[in-house]
């Protein structure tokens, strides 16, 4: 093995390839791509030794809200500078070993009263793009918008922001009580109960969400997709609860079940051509928040194609290693959840893998006390974190 000074070389490392998991050293090229990988060590005194550490494909992160708590931090205390804002979300999401990340913007509401999303959303989108362009993060950056069909003042706030930025996902969502994630109305209400509403508060509330929604969703439904017909962007749904969740999206082309809150749903998906993405969340809970179906569930039954950190960037890293602990899976095989699989699910076929010629986004992870967390995080070739 050569190594010249325009290369990196990690070594003594535990390489998490396709199929296994082998004792090893990874060379990088000056172009930012896996140039060699091979068994053994390398003597090369340039070579970084790894010390027996795990170096992975770094992660592929298709949905994480994690930008907006960025802007705002606290309710109604909003951060005064955008670029500061997504920049410190870049840090948060490189340390987490997310080298690719699509960010999750929400577009409109769903009670009417969430104000910061609608007002803080063209902000939010024009400060991820404009970082970009100025090359200024750490890792890649795409665009992934959110879409609450329940809001009447949908489209006015979504079509603006979509003529100006290419959307790389689009998921649909639906929060009316009675359907999807909130189909149990009276789980709905004891979550509502928690946040100081009296009873009557959470019925009036929860029946002008009903109204609204049995309206607008309809019709916003077809508005994003014939908005987006015409363009490449990677369709998904969010919070599928029931076969005919599934097959409503299935007859309309869309690709992706996000979240999906039932075992049968999850099966439908894959049975109508669909692939999935769970929290990694519910996952290192042990299962959901709101009651729904566990991922490791899913995983179980072979209906879990990827998984997000959602509200949780550490937790994409974690939740892989213990679906391998507690599931006696190949960790090899959990962990195409967070790299592979996500990669292959929007089409980015050169990351997501340890293979000459893929892009060296890479990781180098330890466990402690069976508890992984990364040591470095290189976005081609470069380290980052």
């Amino acid at each position: 093995m050569s190594s010249s000074a325009n290369t990196i070389v990690l070594t003594n490392a535990k390489l998490v390839l396709e199929d296994e998991i082998v004792d090893g050293t990874i060379v990088f090229d000056a172009s930012g791509s896996i140039a060699q990988i091979d068994t053994g060590s390398s003597a090369l005194p340039s070579a970084v030794d790894c010390e027996g550490d795990f170096v992975m494909p770094g992660l592929v992160e298709l949905h994480t809200d994690n930008v907006e708590r960025h802007f705002v931090p606290r309710p109604r205390a909003y951060w005064p500078n955008a670029i500061a804002a997504v920049m410190a979300h870049d840090s948060e999401i490189a340390g987490a070993g997310i080298t690719t990340v699509y960010d999750a913007l929400s577009v409109g509401d769903y009670d009417g009263e969430n104000s910061p999303r609608r007002e803080l959303f063209a902000e939010m989108v024009e400060a991820t793009r404009r970082a970009s362009a100025l090359g200024i993060f750490r890792v890649e950056h795409r665009l992934h918008l959110r879409c609450e069909l329940s809001d009447p003042r949908l489209m006015e706030t979504l079509e603006p922001v979509a003529m100006a930025h290419k959307a790389d996902i689009v998921s649909l969502m639906d929060h009316t009580p009675g359907q999807r994630q909130w189909r149990d109305v009276d789980a709905l209400r004891t979550y509502m109960s928690r946040t100081g509403l009296s009873p009557q508060e959470v019925e009036r509330t929860i029946g002008l969400r009903i109204e609204k929604g049995n309206t607008s969703t309809p019709e916003n439904w077809r508005a994003v997709l014939d908005l987006f017909a015409e363009q490449k962007v990677t369709l998904a749904t969010h919070d599928d609860t029931t076969v005919d969740d599934i097959d409503h999206s299935a007859d309309a082309g869309i690709a992706i079940s996000e979240f999906p809150c039932s075992l049968a749903a999850a099966q439908r998906a894959h049975e109508r051509g669909m692939t999935t993405i769970g929290g990694a969340p519910n996952v290192v809970r042990g299962g959901s928040h709101s009651g729904n179906v566990a991922m490791e569930e899913l995983a179980r039954n072979g209906v879990l194609d990827a998984l997000s950190s959602d509200y949780v960037p550490s937790a994409l890293l974690q939740a892989p290693f213990l679906m391998a602990e507690r599931l006696n899976m190949p960790l090899h095989d959990t962990l195409k959840t967070v790299t592979q699989n996500p990669a292959r699910m929007v089409g980015l076929f050169d990351r997501g893998v340890l293979e000459p010629g893929k892009r060296a986004d890479v990781l180098r992870v330890r466990v402690v006390e069976s508890t992984p967390f990364v040591r470095a995080t290189f976005v081609q070739g470069q380290r980052v974190s």
